[in-house]
């Protein structure tokens, strides 16, 4: 379970009040640490897989420095 914090093809929005783009960055760091098999049932949208995501998240490559 990623909350709001990774979805398919998006991430957690962090514009808001007491928001944290760093501490967001990490995060997806830390969840790209997981296997590419493992499922994501996010807050909102369709479950996804952190392989998926590695390869075609633009915030999560940003994230890992490729983006």
């Amino acid at each position: 379970m990623s909350g709001d914090v990774l979805f398919a093809g998006s991430v957690g929005r962090t514009d808001f009040p007491m928001s944290d783009h760093k501490a967001m960055m990490a995060s997806l760091r830390r969840l790209m640490e997981l296997p590419d098999k493992t499922r994501v049932f996010a807050g909102h949208m369709q479950p996804t897989t952190i392989g998926k995501e590695r390869r075609s998240n633009p915030f999560v490559l940003q994230a890992l420095g490729g983006g």
